[in-house]
């Protein structure tokens, strides 16, 4: 393919000019199991983020997000709002894996703004069991949840395994998922998936005009414009699409950029390519909401493919992704995370 076949010479010309993001001296990484169903996670003594996975929340998630200077680079809204939080998508929390159309059952807008009368169409992760606590040099934590309708008859079960890492001015969280079906599993190509995330305001691409989503039911949601200064994060992927342009574009990296204080920071997610459907495409909003989803490809190229995933009793299939939040004087270049990116394509 043309996209990975730009990689590999953009890597080529520049593996032996930069150092690799995690070169730096690593810090330990430290898990801490805290009250009620959540999980710390420190690393060189300092927060980095935590893992939610109560049945209050309908999906487990990585919240908050710091980065190594501790700066929140994900959005407080709705467990914890900072001044100046958007407040639209409820359901945008930390870090988070699930999908809009599973069996007809929508996982990813599902949230308690959802009323009552109208949670049967909306799907539930429900973590059952910690499989693994280890810290170190790299920090591993897995966990098994059940994906669910309502009545918590089991549609998918999940095993995701999280590696925590980081050294002065970066944190890595590789996460590998893998999805098997107790039932026939039917993802229908859908715009939201599924790995996703909700960038701090500061990282939002500025616009003072109001904007309206509406997702596969017909709910509309209003995303509010803002004549504020703290908003200055853009976008720029792989391929070298920029800003609002880097939405239904698929590229094997994607970061999002800004200042954050006086420290410039960037995230990145970067696919694998053992993930269906590689390299990505990106859901990538200016409003903040930054996600990778293989399986939305009829919406992000208006219709011309579609990409469907069956999976039948007892099959399974894993997703692979690694998100790098570094600050410092300036973000991560391209050439970096090119090579960020050939690395992580040879895990297993």
């Amino acid at each position: 393919m043309k996209i990975i076949k730009k990689l590999g010479l953009a890597v080529a010309a520049n593996l032996m000019l930069l150092p690799a993001v995690q070169a730096q001296k690593a810090e330990p990484v430290k898990l801490v199991k805290a009250t009620g169903n959540k999980i710390d996670i420190l690393i060189g003594g300092k927060p980095f983020t935590s893992f939610l996975y109560p049945d209050t929340l309908e999906k487990p998630v990585l919240y908050p997000i710091h980065s190594a200077n501790g700066t929140l680079v994900t959005r407080g809204f709705p467990l914890a709002t900072r001044a100046g939080d958007p407040t639209d998508h409820p359901h945008h929390i930390g870090l988070w894996f699930n999908f809009e159309n599973l069996n007809g059952l929508d996982f990813w807008n599902n949230s308690y703004a959802i009323p009552a009368a109208k949670k049967s169409g909306y799907g539930w992760i429900r973590t059952d069991r910690i499989l693994k606590m280890e810290s170190g040099t790299k920090g591993v934590l897995a966990y098994h949840a059940n994906w669910t309708n309502q009545q918590k008859h089991v549609i998918l079960e999940e095993n995701t395994r999280f590696e925590f890492s980081g050294n002065g001015q970066d944190r890595i969280i590789d996460r590998i998922t893998t999805l098997k079906a107790d039932t026939e599993a039917f993802f229908k190509d859908a715009k939201d998936g599924m790995l996703g995330l909700r960038l701090a305001h500061d990282l939002q691409i500025p616009d003072p005009a109001d904007q309206k989503f509406t997702d596969d039911k017909g709910n509309i949601t209003i995303v509010k414009g803002g004549a504020d200064k703290i908003a200055n994060g853009t976008y720029l992927t792989s391929e070298g699409k920029t800003g609002n342009d880097a939405w239904s574009t698929r590229s094997v990296w994607c970061k999002v950029y800004g200042k954050m204080g006086a420290d410039s920071v960037s995230i990145t997610i970067i696919d694998h390519p053992q993930n269906p459907n590689y390299p990505t495409f990106w859901h990538a909003r200016g409003y903040g909401l930054f996600a990778a989803n293989p399986l939305g490809e009829k919406v992000f190229t208006n219709g011309k493919s579609e990409k469907n995933l069956t999976l039948k009793k007892g099959e399974s299939v894993t997703f692979r992704y690694r998100i790098i939040i570094h600050n410092g004087s300036q973000t991560s270049s391209s050439a970096q995370l090119n090579q960020e990116a050939a690395a992580f394509g040879k895990t297993k």
